[in-house]
């Protein structure tokens, strides 16, 4: 069995179960976990954020109900309202860091929406990566190069098919894979507590 988690980058619900999905990964060492971009904002639906006109009280929402941090370099982000989301170019760039550190998925992923969430910083540039490489001591040359090769672009594609075809429709989703056999953790928020009385069913029967 492994877990899948689904989630973007993009998405203010992802980056509040950041917490409870690094305390999930540090309870179940043994248990492989992959890191899926789901493509929240993509095609017709990458538009400024100021269309979104919801996205403060969801923040205020999220912060409360799992005690997310939102920085006040996103908070200025917000308010100046042009800002585009594009799930295609975080999704490449959870792609790259996966390649050049496999292993540490969860840990980078999380430490990506903080980027963003937490520092203000833009999922489509490359000095994004290069920090976000720097301050996990990885090779920042290979994980900006690989955000910016062709096959990026692929491996956030299959990402998006992957999502699609386990019937995610919202995130975060976490899901416990064994086999053909997916049975959903958590949608949207859950406590570590919640998702491991889960798994211990699941493994009980």
């Amino acid at each position: 069995m492994k877990i899948v988690y689904v989630f973007d980058a993009y998405c203010g619900w992802s980056h509040g179960f950041s917490g409870t999905l690094r305390e999930v990964v540090a309870l179940h060492p043994e248990l492989d976990v992959d890191v899926v971009s789901g493509g929240l904002f993509t095609g017709p639906r990458r538009v400024p954020i100021r269309e979104f006109g919801y996205v403060q009280g969801a923040n205020a929402k999220i912060a409360e109900l799992t005690g997310a941090e939102f920085g006040a370099a996103y908070d200025r982000l917000i308010a100046d309202g042009s800002f585009v989301m594009d799930s295609e170019a975080a999704a490449r760039g959870v792609a790259a860091l996966r390649q050049v550190a496999p292993a540490r998925e969860v840990e980078l992923a999380t430490a990506l929406q903080r980027a963003f969430y937490v520092d203000g910083l833009s999922l489509s540039e490359a000095a994004t990566y290069r920090k976000v490489a720097e301050e996990a001591g990885l090779d920042a040359d290979a994980v900006v190069a690989a955000f910016e090769a062709p096959l990026a672009h692929e491996a956030a594609e299959a990402d998006f098919r992957r999502a699609a075809a386990l019937g995610v429709t919202g995130f975060p989703t976490l899901l416990a894979v064994d086999g053909d056999r997916v049975t959903p953790l958590a949608y949207g928020n859950a406590t570590a507590t919640e998702v491991a009385q889960r798994l211990v069913s699941l493994t009980a029967h």
